[in-house]
């Protein structure tokens, strides 16, 4: 086949398995914790890298922020055979449980962005599949991880939700922020909607774990406060994740 157009490669790679983080600059540290990692391929956002899990190929792509380029990922990545996706990235705490450090594992996300509009109504649900969820739940409980499963709020914009009192339509932001938080909304972030929905289009597996980095809400109410920008648990437990997934 030609070489997909955003990702930049064909389907040579031989893997089935993507673990998708945002940041370019984190695909490197993902592939260190493979067996036999090597540089793939580098296309605008899209930063490749190869290696293996027990035997079978494994490969590290990163999707920039925000869902339309997550949704181009997917889409072209599941043209080159990839069928399993696992989305490794870092969230903003909005459960007063959750603090910096803890681990969220996203079994559905709220459509607050635009791409998914596009696939399907927005009243389809945006949801993880059921058995690379169980996986990573099992990882992060082998590794003795503060874990999370629930909803998260996927949104567009980042400032947005850091600064909704300076945008014109402060009134539906804040309301609808509310209304997560009311709801048992673990955390927020820009990715999962789009992997889920053009994921379950397609007909691919995918699940979602994420790193807190902070929570703006226990700021607010005067709680501690930890920051964490250390992605490595959540990316051993994608890792062990695939693990199960292939020993299963």
């Amino acid at each position: 086949m030609e070489k997909q157009y955003h990702i930049g490669f064909d389907d040579s790679h031989g893997a089935c398995y993507a673990i998708l983080p945002g940041d370019p600059g984190r695909v490197e540290k993902i592939a260190a914790f493979l067996e036999k990692p090597k540089f793939f391929c580098q296309n605008r956002e899209y930063t490749t890298w190869l290696g293996e899990i027990t035997g079978k190929k494994i490969m590290v792509i990163s999707t920039g922020m925000g869902g339309p380029s997550t949704a181009i990922a997917v889409e072209e990545l599941f043209k080159t055979g990839v069928r399993n996706f696992i989305r490794v990235g870092t969230c903003g705490g909005m459960s007063l449980s959750v603090t910096g450090g803890d681990i969220v594992i996203a079994t559905g996300a709220i459509r607050q962005e635009g791409t998914t509009r596009e696939y399907v109504p927005v009243e389809f649900p945006a949801v993880a599949n059921i058995d690379i969820t169980n996986a990573l739940v099992k990882a992060a409980k082998k590794l003795n991880l503060k874990t999370h499963t629930g909803i998260v709020q996927c949104k567009d914009s980042f400032y947005g939700q850091h600064s909704p009192d300076r945008m014109p339509s402060s009134f539906e932001l804040n309301n609808k922020w509310d209304a997560w938080k009311k709801a048992g909304c673990l955390a927020s972030e820009m990715e999962s909607a789009a992997l889920y929905i053009v994921s379950q289009i397609l007909g691919a597996r995918a699940g979602c774990v994420l790193n807190v980095v902070w929570n703006q809400e226990r700021e607010k109410a005067g709680m501690t406060n930890p920051h964490c920008h250390d992605t490595e648990m959540a990316i051993k437990t994608a890792i062990e994740a695939i693990r199960i997934l292939i020993e299963e």
